[in-house]
């Protein structure tokens, strides 16, 4: 009876050890996908190719176990290794990409080179290659070791029982199954809202729990006692300082990564935020740069262009301003300039409340001198009791607007580029066809349309994802805003004559703007010789067929080569 409860004892330690373990191996794997993502700008394939090759790194892990002679001092080893790598991984990661981008500066610097030749070729570029894809290596080595989790523990079970047990695998599969699905909720419901050195942090603590266990209840089973005491203490003073200062030293090497001084940044649930400021002299304000997981959404410099080709054009263009609808645009610019039209209500949807929280107030939540000039630059339009802030999904909030039987005069759509599956269906038939049952009849609606020359594939997409929607007449225009390049937008009418006909009635534009005029407004629409000649072999993006992703990540591709430089400037 004894040695029956002395067993149940042993295979509730193992079986809930495993669990844990399974959770953690889970979290690793999301951490290092979704830095790697962050890093390498193509979020969705990143993710998958890090799961795969850690499942395959898990296996020939598992095939290594047979390898380890004594599974119990064995997998003390094991967890002091995993959770070594887990709590540093990613400060590695970082610290190599910030290495490889400030190594050819620091040459520059100390040969006193042209900025024109600045070493970023040959060894500089196979090196900031093999940085920048880090993030698989580690992927690889954790999955190995996770993989030897496994096996040792089912070792572990029969030596206790001292003869084979039919249902061992069996018992030790279905605990790792259960922790790896709560590793999931966890991840979601808390760590992802965490900053990300943290989150390892956290994950690595527990392995080191599950090892220190495991030394307590098979103490006599154990060689190199002190020495594996002294580890485990070794490596939780390093995992209470990385959990301390971790997200500081990260984000110091993030900031390498960027031409200006960063000033602020900050991690919300759905990304990273990023201000960076470059002092222009005496007398003349400095010039911010907004980043969202290291893409530049605007810069003070000549935002103005870009919203105002978004929201002149289709404001000109519209019978009456009395209600207007945006998508996105949460930090306030595009809604200053619809303000200026004086509607009598505007409706502004974005997902991520804290971000509209930090451009709502922004002398509350940043520091104050960048407080002020965000305050300058979007003059707290959010504050504006005329608007109607909405948290939440648009592809999910636009149906509660259909119920409510919402009518708009106008649709600005300011979304970011359509580089994450999430963001593609906002770009599909099915969105935009719910967005013309908001618009009044002789309503139009102006959509950000990316870059006409950096993806102009995805551009022409977008155009006929609209046109599939039945509106009326769908056009599209583009210049150039220098932050960006060559930038793009698609207009689009419910009813009536064209946008273009409506704008060549006009004499001026109605609400005068500081940069455009109706000239260039109408220009804007002209497109070089033969640019749609390929139209009909572009694909339109319907709900779940993620065309015009897949155009955008090529596009990306392309550009990228392999992602040698700071600052991508191809989101907006």
């Amino acid at each position: 009876m004894i040695k029956k409860q002395k067993h149940f004892l042993d295979d509730a330690l193992l079986i809930i050890t495993m669990a844990v373990l399974a959770g953690c191996g889970l979290i690793y794997e999301y951490l290092l996908s979704h830095y790697a993502g962050r890093v390498l700008g193509v979020m969705e394939s990143t993710i998958y190719a890090m799961i795969g090759l850690m499942i395959v790194a898990m296996g020939l892990g598992a095939f290594a176990a047979r390898k380890i002679k004594c599974a119990f001092n064995g997998f003390v080893y094991l967890e002091l290794i995993i959770a070594l790598l887990g709590c540093s991984a990613i400060l590695i990661i970082g610290g190599l990409i910030a290495f490889t981008q400030l190594l050819p500066h620091i040459i520059s610097d100390t040969f006193s080179l042209p900025p024109d030749a600045l070493p970023k070729g040959g060894i500089f570029k196979q090196l900031s290659f093999l940085a920048f894809n880090s993030p698989y290596f580690f992927g690889l080595l954790l999955g190995f070791f996770i993989g030897m989790e496994i096996p040792l523990i089912a070792r572990i079970r029969e030596d206790i029982h001292q003869q084979h047990l039919a249902n061992n695998l069996g018992t030790i599969y279905g605990a790792d199954y259960i922790g790896a699905g709560i590793g999931a909720a966890i991840w979601v419901i808390f760590l992802l809202s965490i900053d990300i050195s943290k989150a390892g942090a956290i994950t690595a603590a527990l392995n080191l729990l599950a090892g220190s266990v495991f030394i307590w209840r098979y103490w006599s089973k154990l060689k190199w006692r002190k020495t594996f005491l002294s580890l485990h203490f070794v490596l939780a003073l390093l995992i209470i300082i990385i959990f301390n200062y971790g997200n500081n030293w990260l984000n110091q090497m993030s900031n390498l990564l960027y031409l200006d001084k960063v000033v602020y940044s900050d991690k919300t649930r759905y990304q990273q935020l990023t201000f960076t400021e470059r002092k222009m002299g005496l007398g003349q304000d400095s010039i911010i740069n907004f980043y969202l997981n290291g893409r530049l959404q605007f810069s003070s410099m000549d935002e103005q262009i870009y919203h105002s080709y978004l929201v002149s054009p289709v404001l000109a263009g519209s019978a009456r301003h009395d209600n207007i609808l945006i998508i996105g645009g949460g930090d306030g610019l595009a809604l200053r300039d619809v303000l200026q039209w004086s509607p009598k209500s505007v409706t502004l949807v974005d997902l991520d409340a804290q971000l509209l929280d930090i451009f709502r107030s922004p002398l509350q939540h940043l520091p104050k001198k960048l407080g002020q000039q965000i305050a300058r630059l979007n003059q707290l339009s959010l504050q504006d009791p005329r608007v109607n802030i909405i948290s939440g999904d648009a592809f999910v909030e636009i149906d509660q607007l259909l119920k409510q039987k919402q009518i708009f005069d106008a649709i600005i759509v300011d979304l970011p580029d359509p580089s994450h599956p999430d963001l593609n269906k906002l770009y599909s038939v099915n969105f935009y066809a719910r967005l013309k049952q908001l618009l009044a009849g002789d309503g139009q609606i102006a959509i950000q349309s990316t870059s006409p020359y950096h993806a102009k594939d995805s551009f022409i997409s977008i155009g006929k994802t609209v046109e599939a929607a039945n509106f009326n007449h769908v056009q599209q225009y583009h210049d150039n805003v220098p932050s960006f390049g060559e930038w793009g937008w698609t207009i689009a009418t419910k009813a009536g004559i064209s946008p273009l006909k409506r704008l060549n009635k006009l004499t001026e534009l109605e609400i005068p703007h500081v940069w455009l005029n109706l000239a260039m407004v109408k220009s804007a629409f002209n497109f070089s010789t033969n640019f749609y000649h390929n139209k009909d072999k572009i694909g339109v993006n319907y709900l779940g067929s993620h065309i015009l992703y897949q155009l955008h990540q090529q596009a990306w591709l392309d550009q990228q080569g392999i992602i040698d430089n700071k600052q991508q400037n191809t989101t907006n």
